[in-house]
């Protein structure tokens, strides 16, 4: 009984060292986060970044774009087996923990050589028969075992934030390529209309210089504009095309046509757009919390670093049978055991050691450097999507009264025309402005859309579902 108070004290006090891991424990670098985005009007607590997407993308047509992408993009389901590898890597660290268990089974016969492999007299013979388990198990004194599991682990938890931030870049950029077509089917539209009023003034023109009172210059000149119009509808019918298979890669199919939903873009009008806090990008945005997960991978690298300078315990231990034939195996006297503990530390090793620790604390230093360069990063990319999307919505509304007037000044000018009051270049004119404005405002459309679409991404949107 005191024979295994004494082996229950020790294993006990084995495990209390092993406990102690040297190296440095992990501690966010210091940040100066604002209390504020550049370009947000009024901050506040709440964020678009908390809402999903399916609320933030309201047309029906583009949800169902988006649930396919997620269940069909390869490139996520590539980040889905990087997880998995990252996972399995994590469960091979830590196995260190527990002792390692082998078998080994052996027989055979040999003449003038003895068991073994050694040399025996001439003309005689042998045999061997050996079945025996052994077990080798390294006590983690400094916590180098520990300091493994530690940097594995946070590798698969970084490669986690990798899949979460592929899964947020595959749906902003279904929602972009979706918006792109939208804005390409409106230019195709407005082309077409281009054409046929360009085509009416062509009539005109015709008609006027059958009943004398028009020159060829009028007609020729329409005509001229009449064709570069049409020119541009096979070009943006190309457009739309490569716009749709694009979009078809994205969702895991083959290239072909893209249902589109029942409004139009022009209809369609971009969600207003809390920031929220920038100190809640630490813990939202997956490429600040991957880049974290990395400097703690690389910080408990300096710990295994620090470990390698100091001796490593392992105990093994071995038991089995052992037998020159099947008889003597079989014998009660073939038991074979053994127990053994090893203490192994380094002497010299022209500075290896040393090395190999600086490299660990200059990784260290490099994803440290990396984690505040991803959190300044994210700060610009939502204060320039902030700022875009203010300056877009005030273009918007300064173009879309243009394209107003310009219209209204068209159709003055085809009255003037017909009554006698204007000549023809007074009606070409306001037709070459006119359509050019009505492309600027649905680029201007666009623009708007895709800057909500940046800001949800730079927010880390849809992380907390």
């Amino acid at each position: 009984m005191r024979a295994r108070a004494r082996q229950a004290a020790g294993i006990g006090l084995l495990a209390l060292w092993a406990g102690c891991a040297v190296g440095p424990n992990y501690k966010r670098p210091g940040l100066d986060v604002p209390q504020g985005f550049r370009g947000e009007i009024v901050p506040s607590t709440n964020s678009l970044a908390d809402l999903p997407w399916w609320a933030i993308f309201k047309d029906v047509q583009l949800q169902n774009l988006i649930g396919t992408a997620l269940t069909n993009n390869y490139d996520l389901k590539i980040a889905v087996t990087r997880v998995e590898q990252a996972r399995q890597l994590a469960t091979q660290a830590r196995a260190a923990y527990f002792p390692q268990v082998n078998y080994l089974g052996l027989a055979g016969k040999g003449k003038n050589v003895a068991a073994g492999g050694a040399p025996a007299p001439n003309g005689t013979s042998g045999g061997l028969v050996a079945v025996d388990a052994n077990a080798s198990w390294e006590i983690d004194l400094w916590g180098r075992v520990r300091r493994l599991s530690e940097s594995a682990r946070a590798q698969f938890f970084a490669s986690q934030q990798a899949q979460r931030d592929t899964r947020i870049s595959i749906i902003a950029e279904v929602a972009q390529n979706y918006f792109q077509l939208l804005a390409l089917d409106r230019q195709l539209q407005i082309a077409k209309d281009d054409t046929n009023s360009l085509g009416g003034s062509l009539k005109i023109f015709d008609e006027r210089l059958k009943g004398g009172v028009a020159s060829k210059l009028e007609t020729a000149t329409a005509q001229a504009l009449l064709d570069s119009a049409a020119a541009t509808i096979p070009d943006l019918e190309r457009q739309i095309a490569i716009q749709e298979n694009v979009l078809s890669v994205l969702l895991g199919q083959q290239p072909g046509a893209i249902l589109r939903g029942d409004m139009a873009l022009q209809e369609l009008l971009p969600p207003d757009v809390p920031a929220g806090l920038p100190s809640s990008l630490l813990e939202r945005r997956p490429d600040i919390r991957e880049a974290e997960e990395q400097l703690r991978s690389a910080n408990a690298q300096v710990g295994v670093a620090v470990a390698d300078f100091f001796p490593q315990l392992e105990l093994t231990g071995l038991l089995g049978r052992v037998g020159a034939g099947l008889s003597a195996f079989a014998s009660g006297g073939a038991t074979a055991w053994s127990a053994a503990a090893s203490l192994t530390g380094p002497l010299f090793h022209g500075g290896e050691l040393k090395a190999r620790y600086r490299q660990a604390k200059a990784v260290r230093d490099q994803y440290a450097l990396q984690y505040q360069a991803a959190v300044l990063n994210a700060l610009q990319e939502v204060s320039s999507a902030l700022i875009s999307r203010t300056r877009f919505a005030e273009a918007r509304t300064q173009q879309a009264h243009a394209v107003e007037s310009y219209q209204e000044a068209l159709r003055i000018s085809f009255q003037r025309y017909r009554s006698g009051n204007a000549s023809y270049y007074e009606v070409l004119q306001e037709q070459q402005l006119l359509f050019p404005a009505e492309n600027s405002l649905v680029q201007t459309q666009l623009n708007q859309f895709l800057s909500v679409i940046q800001l949800y991404r730079a927010l880390g949107g849809g992380w907390s579902q």
